[in-house]
């Protein structure tokens, strides 16, 4: 596999550029595509590091904390389309990502794939990342949309059916993209390393339903959980 220089990155930076030209062109919110990407750089540095240090633990609790704290920062950026509710709804989007991605984590770990040690940090990890970062973006989205429909006057149940389809759409996109449209990450690395097409193949279907099912749970949760939380909301202004 070929390895990346720094200065090889440079050059992927170009339509980076391009796009914050035009940002910055059409007066758009540049800072924030500014502040992302610096974010994203200095976060995969670092845990670039992390990563190495993690790999070579034989250490159960430091992967579990480091769940832990994974888990702790998916909820709080899921509610970040809710704004003011954000403390309000943090346990209970913890509580969804916790329950939807943890059932779903520890099928894939201990059933499908069989890790031994049970917590192999390898997999462990990288598998819990894609399962949270998923479960994170439908929360965000059937939050988003729940608010939205239930400020147009639509009662609860209609609203959060709405926002339980809105949540999925991402993920059944890619569904229907996988395969056709794109490689997706774990297939091209997997195969960049050198490992079967075929084998790659099996492992991208356990992740697409991995993903497919710990978002539809962690969603489905967390609507449940957040009913009372908005008819509690929404009362006043009915009154």
């Amino acid at each position: 596999m070929h390895t990346l220089s720094l200065y090889d990155l440079l050059f992927a930076f170009i339509p980076v550029g391009i796009v914050l030209a035009v940002m910055i062109y059409q007066s758009l919110q540049y800072k924030t595509a500014l502040y992302a990407l610096a974010r994203m750089l200095l976060q995969l540095l670092v845990i670039g590091y992390f990563l190495i240090y993690l790999f070579e633990s034989k250490n159960s609790f430091v992967v579990l904390a480091t769940l832990s704290v994974m888990l702790a920062a998916a909820s709080w950026i899921a509610l970040r389309t809710v704004g003011e509710q954000r403390k309000a709804l943090y346990l209970k989007a913890l509580l969804s990502i916790g329950l939807g991605g943890g059932i779903t984590l520890l099928l894939i770990t201990q059933v499908v794939i069989g890790l031994d040690p049970w917590y192999q940090p390898s997999y462990m990890i990288p598998l819990a990342g894609m399962i949270f970062a998923n479960a994170m973006t439908a929360i965000s989205l059937a939050s988003e949309r729940l608010n939205a429909e239930l400020t147009n006057g639509l009662e609860y149940k209609l609203a959060s059916i709405r926002a339980y389809e809105a949540a999925l759409i991402p993920v059944i996109n890619g569904l229907f993209a996988v395969g056709l449209v794109s490689l997706p990450g774990m297939m091209t690395g997997q195969i960049l390393s050198g490992v079967s097409p075929l084998i790659a193949a099996r492992y991208q279907i356990m992740v697409m339903a991995m993903i497919f099912g710990a978002s539809g749970l962690a969603v489905l949760i967390f609507l449940k959980l957040s009913k009372q939380h908005f008819n509690i909301k929404k009362s006043p202004d009915a009154n």
